[in-house]
């Protein structure tokens, strides 16, 4: 007995190192590349670009970015965009201070001041609450995930202002011995074997989102929504379910880094959390995933996100205006997505030309078979 064994006809989709294809190393190539020459030419401009310092300053802040990076990286598999991350981060790094600086209870004259533990874990389920919101308005309602996730980043950041009622929450979190509240400062904002708090985070988070999307059938159901949603649908796949669940998520690490960011900061202010956004979706599009779903992987998100942190960072160290820095950030995002968009029209025309060659040669032997 005989054992067939079958290759994708697609050169793209072939295996060329484990479970890597050229397909990805071309989405994900171009953005590790980017990274290198980013790094390459601002330590040639900079003598202090590539000092111990100045790395675990970049790696903390793309911590950050690359955790919210992540969530949004769950949405953007299933096709949908949440803009309210950014909101997000501040509304739980403002719930938190709150909690430590106490909370009247109703009706008495009472100061509810709760233990670390329950601070940190109260606030996170906010952020994850702002996204089943956004989950439940977006799979039951069948609104526009962009209308949604705007509407809500107007509600979050005008949430944050009123409990912060323009005054930034500083003293408060270090908390009180007496209440057994102590301790947020320096779990939150050290840097355990030298490695800042907020890159262990990263690391376990995207160990978890790798095995997720690569190991349970969460995942294949995300990519399988983002590929073709009404196709999902009919398969069995609970897709209102995973839509909910994929704003949860996102929320969930807009949640994680609320926290990290009023520790590394100590404040919680109400412009904490701006333009997350839009750093998050240029990760994930520079790391090689499509803004109309199913294509993406946690390692390209990483990539993407160090882009961005390592080309913002360079602009500063070299001195370039922070209104350039902008224009320049901006630019590279643009690129991003259009290179991407001139890959996919090549790799159609390409699968259009094999198609029409296949019938062609098919055609061709109904011919001969005829003769």
């Amino acid at each position: 007995m005989s054992t067939a064994t079958t290759t994708s006809t697609d050169p793209a989709q072939r295996r060329i190192f484990g479970n890597l294809t050229w397909n990805q190393l071309l989405t994900e190539g171009r953005a590790f590349i980017a990274l290198a020459i980013i790094v390459i030419v601002f330590a040639v401009m900079s003598e202090n670009y590539l000092t111990v310092g100045n790395l675990t300053t970049i790696t903390k802040q793309v911590a950050f970015n690359a955790l919210v990076a992540l969530g949004m990286l769950f949405v953007i598999l299933h096709g949908g965009i949440d803009l309210s991350v950014g909101s997000t981060v501040g509304l739980t790094g403002a719930v938190a201070g709150n909690l430590f600086r106490g909370v009247d209870v109703p009706f008495t004259e009472l100061i509810m001041l709760p233990k670390l533990w329950v601070v940190v874990l109260i606030a996170v389920l906010v952020g994850m609450l702002v996204g089943w919101v956004n989950g439940l308005l977006i799979s039951r309602l069948n609104l526009a995930p962009f209308i949604v996730t705007l509407g809500m980043l107007y509600v979050a950041r005008g949430l944050t202002q009123v409990l912060l009622d323009g005054q930034n929450i500083t003293n408060e979190l270090r908390g009180q011995e007496g209440l057994g509240n102590t301790g947020f400062l320096q779990i939150f904002a050290g840097s355990p074997l030298g490695i800042p708090m907020s890159a262990w985070t990263l690391i376990l988070v995207t160990i978890i989102a790798s095995l997720v999307l690569a190991k349970t059938p969460f995942g294949r159901w995300l990519y399988s929504i983002g590929s073709n949603e009404r196709a999902a649908d009919l398969s069995g796949v609970p897709v209102k379910r995973v839509k909910v669940w994929v704003y949860v998520i996102s929320g969930l690490c807009a949640g994680l880094v609320g926290v990290l960011q009023i520790a590394n900061i100590s404040s919680s202010t109400a412009d904490l959390g701006q333009f997350y956004e839009l750093n998050a979706i240029a990760a994930v599009v520079i790391g090689g995933a499509a803004l109309s779903g199913g294509r993406g992987t946690v390692r390209g998100t990483i990539i993407g996100a160090f882009v961005i942190g390592f080309l913002a960072n360079g602009l500063v160290i070299v001195g370039v205006s922070p209104f350039w820095q902008q224009v320049i950030t901006g630019a590279v995002i643009i690129l991003a997505v259009a290179v991407d968009q001139i890959q996919q029209i090549i790799q159609r025309r390409r699968s259009a030309r094999r198609a029409v060659a296949s019938a062609k040669k098919e055609s061709l032997a109904r011919a001969a078979a005829a003769e």
